[in-house]
């Protein structure tokens, strides 16, 4: 019978090589993606269209955001949980694995390239709490590593499998040249949670909302973010792109405040907010308009249906500075 393995692929370098030494060992390759509020599958798709291979797209938001509350091994220099979040997508792909009676798992990882989730412990870790350990392998760095089962029951050759391992991407790009590959990403990675702003935006928003939602986690990616009190922060649009952004992720209970006569932002204060906090909201509204300095400017409170007008002067540059998130 055909052997089958099921690759988790970013359309990094990485995971194209990993699927292609796989293939060229006779075993027919597959792929799966993942979704989140913090990273897509956009490139994945891309690439595994390009080079043949079948992918399966997973959205695996509420198992993450879950995860991510309180992630066992912790977080990295930002908020990013990567050797759970590399857990769940193993245990993720397991699924589909036995689902379609594939014979093992593979990744792109590669010994020692990232500190945190590629050590020989982490790796070992990954996979070992994933459910499927001895079913996981890595081809780039597979004989550095234990002997695992497809490997012992002879469903792939060991000896065909790599030994790179280290940060240096030359082994890769050589052979990214010797498959024709061209046009990959860069090793980076595309995950909001290695941001260092937009981690301190979803730290503050764990700090202060227990009933937070995905929405509350997309507004995050746009504007300036000002915290007004424990209960209310604002959102202040950058440029008109952004502006319609956020006040397409508003809703009922949210305020959206504008300048009325001037060009300016749309400021967003979700959920909404008492007086006091609002007379903040519309000076900072206010500060970032064209309005002329030190006059006195109507400004727009919509909060539902019904418009509301308030007067406002600009607030200043230095108190702004010290509620910026």
């Amino acid at each position: 019978m055909k052997i089958k393995g099921i690759g988790l692929f970013s359309g990094g370098l990485d995971s194209i090589l990993a699927a292609k030494v796989i293939e060229g060992l006779g075993v027919e390759v597959a792929g799966v993606a993942f979704e989140t509020p913090f990273f897509d599958a956009r490139e994945a798709r891309a690439i595994a269209g390009k080079i043949g291979l079948p992918l399966t797209v997973m959205d695996i938001t509420d198992e993450h955001l879950r995860m991510l509350e309180a992630p066992r091994y912790g977080y990295g220099k930002n908020m990013n949980p990567c050797i759970d979040c590399h857990i769940l997508m193993l245990r993720k792909a397991g699924e589909v694995m036995e689902k379609a009676g594939a014979d093992f798992l593979f990744t792109g990882e590669v010994l020692g390239q990232r500190p945190m989730s590629q050590g020989k412990q982490s790796l070992h870790v990954v996979a070992s709490r994933s459910g499927y350990g001895g079913y996981v392998v890595r081809p780039l760095s597979a004989r550095l590593l234990p002997e695992t089962i497809p490997e012992k029951e002879g469903k792939i050759d060991r000896e065909e499998l790599l030994d790179i391992q280290g940060r240096s991407r030359k082994r890769q790009i050589e052979m990214a040249k010797n498959y024709g590959i061209s046009g990959y990403s860069s090793p980076a990675g595309g995950c909001l949670l290695t941001d260092p702003i937009f981690s301190k935006r979803l730290k503050d928003l764990f700090e202060h909302r227990s009933d937070r939602d995905v929405r509350d986690i997309e507004l995050l990616k746009y504007g300036r973010h000002l915290r007004l009190s424990q209960d209310a922060k604002a959102i202040v649009g950058r440029r008109e792109g952004e502006n319609k952004d956020i006040e397409d992720l508003s809703r009922n209970g949210d305020l959206i405040i504008k300048a009325r006569d001037y060009p300016g932002p749309t400021v967003l204060v979700p959920y909404g907010c008492d007086d006091a906090t609002l007379e903040v909201a519309a000076s900072i509204c206010v500060l970032y308009s064209d309005a002329p300095n030190d006059s006195e400017v109507t400004v727009v409170c919509k909060e539902g249906i019904s418009p509301r007008l308030i007067s406002a002067t600009s607030a200043s540059k230095e108190d702004v500075k010290d509620l910026m998130i």
